[in-house]
């Protein structure tokens, strides 16, 4: 599911497009925010939808082989066991899973050959062979395969990965939140009664964090002036020119956390964002971004700006 560093994640990004768009409406990028957040749990649906085509192709290529002209009896006998997968027939019986192929229009007929491709790839691997000698299976047996279908053939199909980034945007940063809801999706199914098991969620607590997000894109915007001249007056020597976007966004949300958030530990933010400028900017952000910070967050001490409560302390 998303944690905070994720939601800081796709606050940075719809602050960047708020910042570089034309139109400065605010609540349709805070939309735009929300939606963000919405794709996840939609990639989440695709995800799952295209195990289950893998797996019905079981059907399709079993019929196929006894269409031949000349089958053999091994083609005549096609095992298709794993149409009876107990893990599968519990997604195909979840109210929320079927809402949500509806709610997001899942169908993959726009490309009919992948989940083909992706199921020889699994035929041919030794775990697939294996999966079908075993007789005494269990539901935690029959999570194994899909996990391995999942993880060993959809995840490693460059095919698979060329679909999934041209549908969702955010897919090389999402990708990481999708393998944990699908890991906690294997976990949530441990009942051989399917009205017991439940699809994940994206987040643990939506109402707290959706506050989140949106207080802190609010005020990323709000106070951006007061906070871009704070950041201005510490890199002096600069060229504005010369400070990556990213980074001035980042060192705005950590002032934002600084002095608005009065729960969140100082520690906490300066590490979230310098994490986050790792992966988001340029390689000497992180020593850039952490050493400005110091200098403001030493000025905003001084000017008794900074007042954490409970647990957020400044120190």
């Amino acid at each position: 599911m998303l944690n905070r560093r994720h939601l800081r994640v796709k606050v940075l990004q719809s602050l960047y497009a708020f910042h570089q768009s034309v139109t400065k409406d605010i609540k349709h990028h805070e939309k735009q925010l929300l939606n963000s957040i919405d794709e996840v749990f939609e990639m989440y649906i695709w995800m799952l939808s295209l195990i289950n085509e893998v797996v019905e192709y079981t059907g399709i290529d079993a019929q196929e082989r006894a269409n031949k002209h000349l089958p053999t009896a091994e083609d005549l006998n096609a095992d298709v066991k794993l149409l009876t997968n107990r893990f599968i027939t519990s997604l195909n019986q979840n109210k929320d899973y079927l809402a949500a192929l509806k709610k997001y229009k899942v169908s993959w007929s726009f490309d009919p050959e992948l989940a083909k491709s992706l199921f020889i790839t699994l035929k041919k691997s030794p775990e697939y062979v294996a999966y079908l000698e075993k007789k005494d299976d269990t539901l935690h047996t029959d999570k194994d395969i899909i996990k391995f279908i999942f993880k060993k053939v959809i995840l490693k199909s460059s095919l698979a990965e060329q679909v999934f980034e041209d549908k969702f945007i955010y897919w090389p940063v999402d990708k990481e939140v999708l393998q944990a809801l699908i890991a906690k999706t294997f976990k949530n199914f441990s009942n051989d009664e399917p009205k017991q098991n439940h699809l994940a969620e994206v987040s643990g607590n939506w109402v707290e964090d959706r506050e989140f997000i949106i207080n802190l894109f609010e005020q990323s915007i709000r106070y951006n002036d007061p906070y871009q001249e704070l950041i201005a007056e510490k890199t002096q020597n600069w060229e504005p020119d010369r400070i990556a976007m990213m980074d001035t966004l980042l060192m705005k949300m950590a002032i934002v956390e600084f002095i608005n958030f009065s729960s969140i530990p100082v520690k906490v933010t300066i590490n979230e964002y310098l994490e986050i400028s790792k992966e988001f900017s340029t390689p000497k952000s992180n020593s850039f971004i952490n050493g400005i910070l110091d200098k403001i967050l030493f000025e905003l001490k001084a000017d008794n700006k900074i007042r954490k409560i409970g647990r957020g302390l400044i120190e």
